[in-house]
C-alpha cells in the first residue's frame, strides 16, 4: 500500500486469468514475472483499491516496450442470468450482479476514479512483434493523482524470448452478425458507414485469432423464430428475368476483399437451409421489374422443385465467382445448423442437393449425433464439446468442435461466471485431440433469443434471460467501434498456447509434448477432466517456453 498526503491506494500485480470483482476480496496471488515469445500478445493486470474515493487518477506505463503496450480499464457488466440451473459447481459465482468483462480502452491522459473499498483492475496488453527485442523488460505501471504525485506503482518483468510462435493452423470462427452492427449503430445496411464498422469488427476478430468469417450470401437462417425474420443482409443480388435468375456478386466481392485486407484467410458461406431441421430455405430477396420481393423463406419447402431449381442456377455461378477470385481452397459451405437425429432424412436430402453442385468444396455443420457422420451425410462434423467422445473414438478425420449455452457441465466454456482458467484450458485440450477447427455462434449477437428485438449489450448480457451471460457475444459496440471482452482475449491466449505447443512439437515430437503437459497430472487430460488452477496454466506455459528456448538455443549453438 502506498500513501501520499493521506491518499491510500493498494495495488497488486495479478495474471490475466484473475477476475476482479468490485464487491469481493482479492484472492489472486501476486504475478510479477513471465515470459512470452517474440511475436506473442501478452496480458497481465494491475488490481487497485483505494481506502477512500479518489476522484481523478491517471495510469501510465514506463518501459522500453512502451510502444507495444496498451491499457484498458476492466469494466463491469450486469448479469441477471449468470449460470444455468444444475450447473457443475465450477463457477466463480452463481448470483446475479456485476461481473468483470468489457475492456475499455484507456489513454494515458485519461482520468480514472477509484472508489473506496472496491477492487478494480487495469488490463495491460503487450503486443509483441517479430521486431521486439529479446531480453528482460521491466514494465512499470504508475498511478498518479491529478496533481501528478505518484500514488502507487508496480513493475512487471516480461522476458521476451527469441523464438517466434508459428502461424495459427486451427480454423477459428466466431459467427459474425452484420445485421446487429447495422441495427445497433443505426446505419443503413451496407451503407458506407456500415462497411466501415464491419471492417473494424473484423479487424478486432482477426487480432484475437479469428481466421474464418461467416459470410451472408443470403440472410443467415440462424437464431430466428419460425415464421420470423432478421434484417436482410444479403451479399448476392438476385434478379428475376425472362430467362430465370440473374446474379450479381459485387457486394460479395467487396466483403471478401475487405475480409482479406483485415487478415481473414477463409470464408464460410452462410447456411443454405434453415436451422434445426433443414426444412426450409433462408430468406432470399430478389428484384423483379424494379421492385424487391421475397422469393424464398419459411414458406419454402427445402426439397421442393422451386428452391432446387434456384440452387441449380445459383450454385454453378457461385462456383465461377469462387474460381475467378482464387477462393477454391479458402471457402466452406453449410447445410443447416444443429440438426438432431429426427432431422437426419431432411438434412441428408438438403446435403444431396448441395453436393450435386459443390463437389470438392469442404462442408461443415454443428451437429452432435454420430449417425450423421456414419451415414456419410456430413463430411466434417462439428460436435459440441460435451458430445465429442464418439467422434474421437471413431477417429474422425479433421474433427472440429464447438460449445454454446448448453455446454455447462464439466467442459470448457466462457460464461461471465466461469473462471478464466476454464476458458483458457481449451487450448491444451484442442492440441491433445488434434482438433482442426473451433466454431462459436456468438461474436456479436446483440439480439434477444430468436432475434426478436435488439438489446443493449452493456445492460442485457443474457439475450433477455435466455442464455447465461457470456454466451452470445465477446465484443461490445463501443461509441467508436468494437470493445473487446476479457473472455475474447483469454480465449486468444488459448490459441497462442496451441501454437507454442506446435512449435515445441517440431523439436521433441508430439508424444513428448503430451508427456510434458500431463507429467504432473493425476489423470490424463480430457475434455471433461483437467486442472482447474490458474497456476497450472501459467506454470505449464512457462515450462513449454523454456523447453522451446533450450532446443532453439541448441540449434543456434551446435
Amino acid at each position: 500500500m502506498n500513501s501520499n498526503h493521506g491518499i491510500h491506494l493498494e495495488t497488486r500485480l495479478i495474471s490475466a486469468l484473475a477476475k476482479v470483482f468490485a464487491d469481493g476480496e482479492l484472492s489472486s496471488p501476486v504475478f510479477s514475472k513471465a515470459s512470452a515469445l517474440r511475436n506473442e500478445t501478452f496480458s497481465f493486470q494491475v488490481a487497485y483499491r483505494a481506502a477512500e474515493r479518489i476522484r481523478n487518477m491517471r495510469v501510465s506505463v514506463e518501459s522500453d516496450l512502451q510502444e507495444a503496450v496498451t491499457l484498458h480499464r476492466v469494466g463491469l457488466a450486469p448479469s441477471e442470468y449468470p449460470v444455468r440451473d444444475h450447473h457443475d459447481g465450477y463457477v466463480l459465482r452463481s448470483t446475479p450482479g456485476l461481473y468483470p468483462d468489457p475492456l475499455y480502452p484507456l489513454s494515458w491522459q485519461e482520468e480514472v476514479p477509484a472508489l473506496g473499498g472496491q477492487w478494480h483492475a487495469i488490463w495491460v496488453t503487450v503486443r509483441l512483434t517479430e521486431q521486439s527485442a529479446a531480453g528482460l523488460h521491466p514494465i512499470r505501471t504508475v498511478f498518479k493523482s491529478s496533481e501528478g504525485e505518484v500514488l502507487s506503482e508496480e513493475t512487471f518483468h516480461l522476458e521476451v524470448l527469441p523464438p517466434l510462435l508459428p502461424k495459427q493452423t486451427l480454423f477459428h470462427t466466431e459467427w459474425f452478425h452484420a445485421d446487429c452492427i447495422a441495427e445497433y449503430y443505426r446505419v443503413g445496411i451496407f451503407s458506407e458507414k456500415h462497411w466501415e464498422l464491419i471492417g473494424e469488427f473484423i479487424e478486432t476478430a482477426v487480432k484475437n485469432g479469428v481466421n474464418l468469417l461467416l459470410t451472408p450470401l443470403f440472410t443467415p437462417p440462424l437464431d430466428t423464430q419460425v415464421g420470423g425474420e432478421r434484417p436482410t443482409v444479403q451479399l448476392v443480388d438476385v434478379t428475376l428475368t425472362e430467362d430465370g435468375y440473374a446474379f450479381g456478386f459485387n457486394r460479395l466481392k467487396r466483403w471478401v476483399e475487405l475480409g482479406r485486407s483485415k487478415g481473414i484467410e477463409y470464408f464460410e458461406f452462410s447456411h443454405l437451409f434453415t436451422q434445426w431441421g433443414a426444412k426450409h430455405a433462408p430468406k432470399i430477396i430478389g428484384w423483379q421489374e424494379g421492385e424487391a420481393r421475397r422469393l424464398f423463406g419459411w414458406e419454402t419447402d427445402a426439397s421442393g422443385p422451386e428452391y432446387k431449381g434456384f440452387l441449380a442456377r445459383f450454385l454453378p455461378e457461385l462456383v465461377s465467382f469462387i474460381k475467378q477470385n482464387g477462393l477454391e481452397k479458402l471457402v466452406f459451405f453449410h447445410v443447416s445448423d444443429e440438426p438432431h437425429l429426427p432431422h437426419l432424412e431432411a438434412y441428408a436430402s438438403a446435403a444431396g442437393i448441395l453436393d450435386e453442385h459443390l463437389k470438392g468444396f469442404p462442408r461443415i455443420d454443428a451437429l452432435s449425433d454420430i449417425a450423421f457422420y456414419e451415414k456419410g451425410v456430413v463430411p466434417t462434423p462439428v460436435p459440441a464439446l460435451d458430445r465429442i467422445e464418439p467422434f474421437v473414438e471413431r477417429n474422425v478425420t479433421g474433427l472440429w468442435t464447438y460449445y454454446c449455452n448448453s455446454q455447462f457441465v464439466d467442459v470448457s466454456n466462457r460464461f461471465f461466471a466461469h473462471a478464466s482458467a476454464r476458458n483458457r484450458i481449451i487450448g491444451y485440450q484442442l492440441y491433445k485431440y488434434d482438433i482442426k477447427g473451433f466454431l462459436h455462434w456468438g461474436f456479436n449477437f446483440w439480439y434477444s433469443q430468436y432475434s426478436k428485438k435488439l438489446i443493449d449489450p452493456f445492460r442485457v448480457t443474457d439475450c433477455g434471460l435466455a442464455f447465461p451471460s457470456g454466451d452470445a457475444f465477446v465484443v461490445y459496440p463501443g461509441p467508436e467501434g468494437p470493445i473487446e471482452s476479457l473472455r475474447l482475449v483469454v480465449f486468444h491466449d488459448a490459441l497462442q498456447d496451441i501454437r507454442a505447443l506446435q512449435l515445441l512439437e517440431r523439436y521433441i515430437g508430439r508424444e513428448q509434448v503430451l508427456a510434458l503437459i500431463e507429467e504432473e497430472l493425476d489423470t490424463p487430460l480430457t475434455f471433461k477432466v483437467y486442472p482447474r488452477e490458474d497456476e497450472w496454466l501459467l506454470a505449464t506455459r512457462e515450462k513449454v517456453n523454456r523447453r522451446i528456448l533450450s532446443y532453439e538455443s541448441e540449434l543456434s549453438n551446435p
